[in-house]
């Protein structure tokens, strides 16, 4: 999980590293300079095409990663898209090639979309039941803590500088490196290896690794008695859950509410605080450091959600998390456009964005997890 946070956060520090590398490629491929709106739309696919590769990740690769690797397979499959990834955007530079660096968003994007669905599920899969909501929770603190570490790793004194940011693209072969090295030892699901292929002997074996010889058998058992209720009823298919009336409110409420989450703001926010840090007066040179802050916000939300959410409730923390965000947006929306009239209107939209992120973090970026 902090893999996927830290891909969402590395490609903000060298963005005008980045787009000096396109006018440089462009006035020596073409012989005349970059038009202004066509940098504006190169960075803005360079940006955006990661979400585009997580989109196809989800609806392409997780069924068929998930149906013919498995769960641990699907995983140390998805770090060999990350490494290839890490490779594309690392070379981009040196060979004058930026759609090798957008190809590279594109497949990490991949990466990130497959992670982000089949590491819950083998999360979910192999905790005990008492703990499954402290593992959602660490999901959360680990994204968020990823976050926070491509933001610093891409301040110029370390990796964001001229000379290094094609190494801080390619950073993110570093997890995936680890992951490869390390997941093999873990065994597969217990519960894949006995509701989906009956393999007891094998789920048993798992789950000794994962609880001991002395406190398997109780998790074993909760397994079989789930095997027991679906009465042989074949896992179903994505697209068949959407004809089982048995499950239509519970996946209605995972649409609603993950649609409400990836069309929230919150990306936006990220992508272009630097823009708006700049319109507040914040010098080139200090506005990384001001984005460190968005980074420590979300980090710092998710982990005081786990200490209000037994208290306030999941649906309060959700449902006041976008009421905040609403407002937030508001304000952010009306300091932008009336940020020339007084010197301290900038300084509204800065604690406009701070506030957004904690609000996200408080409720739908953390609540969220634990709900669904």
């Amino acid at each position: 999980t902090f893999q996927y946070g830290y891909n969402v956060s590395i490609i903000n520090a060298p963005t005008q590293h980045i787009h000096r590398f396109l006018n440089e490629t462009w006035t020596s491929r073409y012989h005349k300079e970059l038009n202004p709106d066509l940098l504006t739309f190169l960075w803005s696919v360079i940006a955006s095409i990661f979400s585009l590769g997580g989109l196809c990740g989800i609806f392409l690769m997780v069924c068929l990663f998930v149906y013919l690797l498995f769960r641990k397979g699907a995983l140390l499959m998805n770090n060999v898209i990350a490494i290839l990834a890490s490779v594309l955007m690392g070379i981009s530079f040196p060979t004058g090639l930026f759609e090798l660096l957008i190809a590279g968003r594109f497949l990490i994007g991949i990466n990130s979309g497959v992670g982000l669905c089949v590491q819950p599920l083998y999360i979910g899969e192999v905790a005990p039941k008492h703990l499954r909501g402290g593992m959602a929770m660490g999901s959360s603190i680990f994204l968020t803590g990823g976050i926070l570490t491509g933001q610093i790793i891409g301040l110029r004194e370390l990796l964001g500088g001229e000379a290094h940011w094609p190494l801080l693209l390619s950073s993110s072969c570093f997890p995936a490196f680890a992951q490869l090295l390390f997941l093999p030892w873990f065994p597969e699901s217990p519960r894949y290896l006995l509701i989906d292929r009956g393999d007891e002997l094998s789920c048993a074996k798992a789950l000794k690794r994962f609880h001991g010889s002395s406190d398997y058998r109780r998790e074993m058992e909760d397994i079989q008695r789930e095997c027991f209720a679906l009465d042989g009823e074949k896992p179903k298919k994505p697209w068949q859950l959407f004809t089982d009336r048995g499950v239509r409110w519970q996946l209605i409420t995972v649409i609603v509410m993950t649609m409400g989450q990836q069309l929230s703001g919150i990306n936006a926010i990220y992508f272009y605080a630097t823009y708006i840090f700049k319109q507040a007066g914040i010098s080139a040179g200090k506005i990384p450091y001001v984005t460190l802050g968005t980074g420590a916000c979300e980090c710092l939300t998710a982990l005081t959600c786990g200490l209000l959410i037994d208290y306030v409730g999941r649906r309060y923390l959700i449902i006041g998390g976008y009421l905040l965000m609403s407002l937030w947006s508001t304000v952010l929306t009306f300091s932008l456009t009336y940020q020339e009239l007084y010197p301290w209107v900038p300084y509204v939209s800065m604690a406009s964005i701070f506030a957004f992120i904690l609000s996200f973090g408080l409720g739908p970026g953390t609540a969220q997890r634990w709900m669904l």
